[in-house]
């Protein structure tokens, strides 16, 4: 005797979406960014690389 499989839907949800608004564009200033990282690192170059190293010396 075949037996039968049922398979249960589930309803498919529709959502609108609402029209999306482009955000305000960001002034960045990578230059002033860039040096403050540049300043960072002349400072504590050492220290920063160490932070990389593994225990062990690995």
């Amino acid at each position: 005797m075949a037996e039968r499989v049922q398979q249960k839907r589930t309803p498919q949800r529709v959502e609108e979406v609402a029209e999306a608004t482009p955000a305000p564009a960001r002034s960045v200033d990578y230059d002033a960014i860039l040096d403050q990282i540049d300043a960072v690192l002349e400072s504590d170059a050492e220290e920063y690389v160490r932070s990389f190293v593994q225990k062990g010396g690995q």
